[in-house]
């Protein structure tokens, strides 16, 4: 019988991993496709503060370096380095995060920009991921500056966000995960749940 979630739609997967570069639209998606299903959601940004608590720069220094580094006179190539890097090192918490959720049966939507395609091709059918795609460090810097508005423009950031989504939805393309551009916003959720079924 098939599994259909709170709207109707036909659910295939038990976890729910939507990657995608700071500012894309991720969470935006992935807050109501969570109630949408009644799974749990999880931000792999807390998963990063997490493994921090009980971690030190000596010993995991990717999952440290930018609580003690800026990206100012990085380059987007060496900022992507660092985002991948810290991926990496985070893996073995996703990992355990998944599984778990895989052997309770509690189903879960986990997001978050430190996702890599190659990590979660890795998985049997019953966990599912998109990649969020936005390409226009623009909306990007729009983005931001409706969420934050505190900060200011930044364009560094945007620039560098942007880039590092253009390689998440090159490396989402070899590994036959489904990419999605969230613009149209008023289409995204639609077009997500036809990507995913």
């Amino acid at each position: 019988m098939a599994v259909r979630d709170r709207g109707g739609d036909v659910v295939t997967w038990q976890v729910l991993l939507v990657s995608g570069a700071s500012g894309s639209g991720k969470s935006s998606l992935a807050y109501p496709l969570a109630t949408a299903r009644g799974a749990a959601l999880v931000e792999v940004d807390d998963l990063v503060v997490a493994t921090q608590s009980v971690t030190t720069a000596a010993t995991h220094p990717d999952l440290h370096h930018w609580l003690h580094h800026d990206d100012t006179d990085l380059s987007p190539d060496e900022v992507l380095a660092r985002q991948v890097a810290l991926a990496h090192a985070l893996r073995p918490a996703v990992d355990a995060v998944i599984a778990n959720h895989l052997d309770t049966d509690l189903p879960l939507v986990l997001e978050g920009d430190y996702l890599l395609p190659e990590h979660c091709a890795a998985w049997p059918a019953e966990v599912r991921a998109v990649v969020v795609h936005e390409p226009d460090p623009t909306r990007l810097l729009h983005n931001y500056l409706t969420r934050e508005p505190a900060s200011g423009p930044q364009r560094k950031r945007a620039t560098d966000s942007a880039h590092y989504g253009d390689w998440l939805a090159a490396q989402a393309r070899r590994h036959a995960i489904p990419v999605l551009h969230p613009r149209p916003w008023s289409t995204a959720r639609a077009r997500l749940s036809e990507l995913l079924s």
